[in-house]
């Protein structure tokens, strides 16, 4: 005979907590996406309809217009470009740095171990402060290079810290089969911790991404060339101080439209400007949480 399977009955207690739950939860997410979606839409819509209409979704009438104006600029795409290498490098950087640091800290017998973990930890409390960071860079002669956005966050402490729980956690007995079958700690660390490790290398690759891509505040201190500049100081020049297209003096044809309002170009800018990196997280979802988790809990 099959077993039976027996549901747990909820009480009506339980059951209205857990429908306000999801009434909150569902509430904070609509606040979430609405905002976006009305720059998405107001990205494609006319003046006149952004004037009348205080908030909308969906447009009456779909204008191209915006886009047309920032992809004759250039400045938008050009920074799009410059954004991209720096998060693809920028977060290699900060992998290659993050895991070879914390393959060795994660070994129970390595000498000086407390010692050194102890002085990561601190960088999470202590930093040196903007002035001090800024003379070091300039020194270092790194101004106007992107080395002033990749080296002085190499290695984040909490991240670090992530890793180095997750490679602890990995079984011993692997690493001792490899060493009798004669495997020194590089062909370990490349063929053993680093595959098994795809959960929270994934997530720490995310953090680092959406880091580098975000940043602006590094930028605006080091970098002054507008040829390097990246999507993050474009649209912070967009959005506070452009007048767009009424002042820029083009001879696009808008067509029956008229051209763009500033609003709606300031809204384009920011669906770029957002939309590449809001793509990478559906590859990397099903990691995302363990890879995070694993890392975080283990002490």
């Amino acid at each position: 005979m099959g077993k039976k399977h027996t549901k747990i009955k909820r009480s009506f207690g339980d059951q209205v907590v857990q429908v306000i739950i999801y009434v909150v939860l569902t509430g904070f997410a609509i606040s979430t996406v609405l905002p976006f979606l009305y720059i998405v839409a107001g990205s494609f819509a006319t003046e006149k309809e952004i004037v009348e209409r205080p908030f909308f979704i969906i447009p009456r009438v779909i204008s191209f217009n915006a886009y047309k104006f920032i992809m004759e600029t250039g400045e938008t795409f050009r920074g799009l470009r410059n954004s991209i290498f720096v998060t693809l490098v920028g977060t290699a950087i900060n992998m290659l740095f993050t895991t070879t640091f914390a393959y060795p800290l994660s070994k129970k017998d390595f000498k000086g171990r407390n010692i050194i973990l102890n002085l990561v930890i601190v960088t999470m409390v202590f930093s040196g402060g903007m002035i001090p960071s800024f003379l070091v860079i300039k020194n270092m002669h790194l101004l106007n290079t992107y080395w002033a956005l990749f080296l002085p966050g190499a290695i984040s402490a909490f991240n670090l810290v992530i890793v180095k729980n997750f490679f602890e956690g990995i079984p011993k007995e692997l690493e001792e089969a490899a060493i009798m079958d004669g495997c020194n700690d590089f062909w370990i660390f490349a063929k053993i911790i680093l595959p098994l490790s795809k959960p929270v290398l994934a997530s720490i690759s995310l953090f680092y991404a959406v880091g580098h891509w975000n940043d602006y505040f590094a930028p605006m201190m080091y970098i002054s060339n507008p040829k390097m500049e990246v999507i993050q100081i474009v649209l912070r020049r967009v959005v506070l101080l452009a007048n767009g297209v009424a002042t820029d003096g083009s001879m696009l044809d808008y067509g029956t439209l008229g051209a763009p309002p500033d609003k709606a170009v300031k809204m384009a800018v920011t669906v770029v400007a957002t939309v590449p990196i809001l793509l990478v997280y559906p590859f990397i979802q099903k990691y995302f949480t363990k890879g995070a988790m694993i890392g975080a809990v283990k002490g």
